[in-house]
């Protein structure tokens, strides 16, 4: 057994794609050696800016024998069967072999060298490589047939043990060399096997596995920013993007003048990490500090010095520039700022921004004078929802799009407008995704919610609904926040009150969803479904109650007994070609188990629906269980389908009343088990 070493040497790879390209090259490769027979013990992938790695780890020295059996027609068939059969395998007919009646193509291949298999399958993968983006390069681009990469492929490794695995793809053969950091060791390295192989990298300044240098950036920054007395604001992917930027990362710390702290603070941290792929810290009382750190992909004489000096010049530069869009947007205010809203279009079909804007103010102000959102007051609704999106015309969200609302927020405090006003500006899109807060400031909420609703009114009106995995108008969000936020503000709301009738089945059913992701069975919110209203918080009140109740100890017995009453009539409608009985009358009951059930139904029924109007589902559930003694002694002691059609006709009736009595409370049929 051997294990197999391939790198794959080229120009920078952007960090965004080295990530998904190792769980590809992965994938291809496994895929590839699968279709000889052949499977590692384990596979190993790494990543660095300029190289991709791959060891598979216990590889035979060649694959097996096999036999390989082809099934064709019967040996009865007609001679066009057999002659397109034997044209498919190659073989004749003398060569098939007959079981049964029916002819078989028997091919014994023999088994390869794992070298060989190796060298078809790393040229094939190469040549598919799913790059997001590729290029050509040198004189061979000027044919559309020629290699594509990421960016230009300078070498490439395969060592099956200690022998390299001989293959060229366009005029590049395969070898045992590579090159170590840019700097540090530029020249050539030879590598034995993949036993030697990081180690060797190592000691020319490249650390091969990603994770390592995942580690060594997020404990430098931290170590330096503690010796400061500071902190790292937490940023995985910034961790990971440095990692995919640095073969030898060296953390460094650096400063910038506090005079740019007047800036707002997410501004300062976004021009840092978007444009400089820098770490911002925050002093003891959380508050930003004047400090940056940035990773280096060498380890300077100077100590980093000069790098972080060259740093501190350009972002000097970058929070200038963010400083002068922050005082010119100071200058007019947002009531200006909106009315040029006329000028953006919004869609096509839709009208413009402020055509939008419109349309949720006055939601907005619906919703807090109607009380649906309590606490709002509805003048301040429709204020911060008339000015929510002013801040897309400033220049600060022209140069930073990611800050649309909360700069809205900034400029609403720093023209003096009400505190609430100002804080629903700024998180009137929340919550954007499933980790988002949900906001629960009442002005807010109702802003957030008229936002989003107006959203799926309007795009639902003109038909853009989506489709399959296409949602360009982001409607599943805007879905998934009217329910997230509905929840968390327990909000008394009746989707049908603004929404049309695809719509809000559309929200019910992304509701639907959200509830299963919480733990609720599947088959208890279907039965609260089925005969609900379009209240998401009543409904989930309902699946949350319906859940506890299934747990008690007669639940069970219970539901089975309204499913033998659901049962008999349907098959009853099904044999008399009709639908719904006659009231029973009480002169028609013959057996004291049907007069007991019939008593029981007569007083339970009011109680049932008196505890709905009042939204008190548990209570109902539990009264609605006390006639399960009732229909087990029915059941045990009466007989449905008698001959006399009186009797017959007024037991149906009496179990259409209890069906009735059920369906107000759930669909127990939807039920399992």
């Amino acid at each position: 057994m051997s294990d197999f070493l391939l790198e794959l040497l080229s120009e920078e790879i952007p960090a965004r794609m080295q990530e998904k390209a190792s769980a590809d090259l992965q994938r291809l490769f496994e895929a590839e050696i699968s279709k000889a027979g052949l499977a590692a013990e384990g596979i190993e992938v790494y990543a660095t800016p300029r190289r991709l790695a791959l060891i598979a780890r216990g590889l035979p020295a060649a694959t097996q024998a096999v036999s390989e059996e082809t099934k064709g027609p019967k040996s009865s068939a007609p001679p066009q069967a057999l002659e397109g059969f034997l044209r498919k395998t190659g073989l004749t007919r003398e060569q098939l072999t007959e079981r049964d009646g029916v002819l078989f193509a028997i091919v014994e291949k023999p088994g390869r060298a794992t070298a060989e298999v190796l060298a078809e399958a790393i040229p094939a993968i190469v040549r598919a490589f799913p790059w997001p983006k590729s290029m050509r390069w040198g004189k061979a681009s000027a044919s559309t047939a020629s290699l594509r990469w990421v960016r230009p492929l300078q070498g490439i490794i395969a060592l099956l043990g200690d022998q390299v695995v001989p293959f060229e793809i366009d005029g590049l053969q395969s070898g045992a060399v590579t090159y170590g950091h840019r700097f540090h060791h530029p020249g050539a390295i030879t590598i034995g096997s993949a036993k030697d192989y990081a180690e060797k990298l190592r000691a020319c300044h490249v650390i091969l596995d990603p994770a390592e240098r995942r580690g060594i950036i997020e404990g430098g920054a931290r170590a330096l920013a503690e010796a400061r007395g500071l902190s790292v604001i937490p940023d995985a992917g910034l961790v990971a993007e440095n990692a995919g930027l640095t073969e030898w990362p060296v953390p460094l710390l650096g400063d910038f003048d506090p005079a740019f702290l007047e800036v707002p603070r997410e501004v300062i941290q976004l021009t840092m990490r978007t444009n400089q792929k820098y770490f911002a810290c925050v002093d003891k009382a959380g508050k930003l500090a004047p400090n940056f750190i940035c990773t280096a992909n060498i380890v300077a004489e100077d100590g980093g010095a000069a790098i972080v000096a060259g740093n501190r010049k350009v972002l000097a530069a970058r929070l200038s520039d963010a400083k002068f869009f922050w005082e010119q947007d100071l200058k007019v205010s947002l009531a200006d700022q909106a009315k040029k809203l006329d000028q953006i279009v919004f869609h096509e079909k839709l009208g413009t921004v402020a055509d939008k804007v419109d349309r949720v103010a006055k939601l907005a102000r619906k919703l807090a004078e109607d009380g649906v959102v309590k606490g709002a007051n509805p003048d301040h609704a429709e204020q911060a929802a008339r000015l929510a999106k002013a801040d897309l015309v400033t220049g600060m969200v022209g140069e930073f799009p990611e800050l649309q609302g909360v700069m809205g927020g900034y400029y609403a405090h720093a023209e003096g407008l009400p505190h609430d006003v100002a804080e629903a500006i700024r998180d009137h899109y929340k919550p954007v995704g499933q980790s988002d807060d949900v906001p629960t400031a009442p002005v807010t909420v109702a802003v957030s919610m008229a936002d989003k609703l107006d959203t799926l009114i309007q795009f639902f009106e003109i038909g853009e609904k989506p489709t399959g995995s296409k949602d360009p108008f982001a409607l599943r969000r805007a879905a998934v926040a009217v329910c997230r936020t509905i929840a968390a503000n327990s909000l008394t709301f009746n989707l049908a009150s603004v929404l049309p009738t695809d719509a809000r089945e559309f929200v019910a059913e992304r509701h639907r969803v959200l509830m299963k992701d919480e733990g609720y069975r599947y088959d208890v919110i279907a039965a609260v479904r089925a005969f609900g209203g379009f209240d998401l918080r009543e409904d989930e009140k309902k699946v949350e109650d319906l859940s506890k109740f299934l747990n008690g100890e007669n639940a069970q017995q219970l539901v089975g007994g309204l499913k033998r009453v659901y049962n008999i009539l349907r098959d009853a409608e099904r044999a008399d070609g009709r639908s719904g009985w006659n009231v029973p009358k009480r002169s028609n009951l013959v057996e004291p188990e049907e007069t007991r059930l019939f008593e029981c139904l007569t007083v339970i029924s009011p109680k049932i629906k008196s505890y709905l109007e009042e939204k008190q589902f548990a209570e109902a559930l539990e009264t609605l269980a006390s006639i399960r003694p009732a229909i087990d002694a029915f059941f045990d002691a009466v007989r449905v389908n008698v001959g006399d059609s009186a009797i017959r006709e007024n037991r149906l009736g009496m179990l259409a009343n209890i069906q009735l009595a059920s369906l107000t409370v759930a669909d127990f049929s939807e039920l399992e088990g």
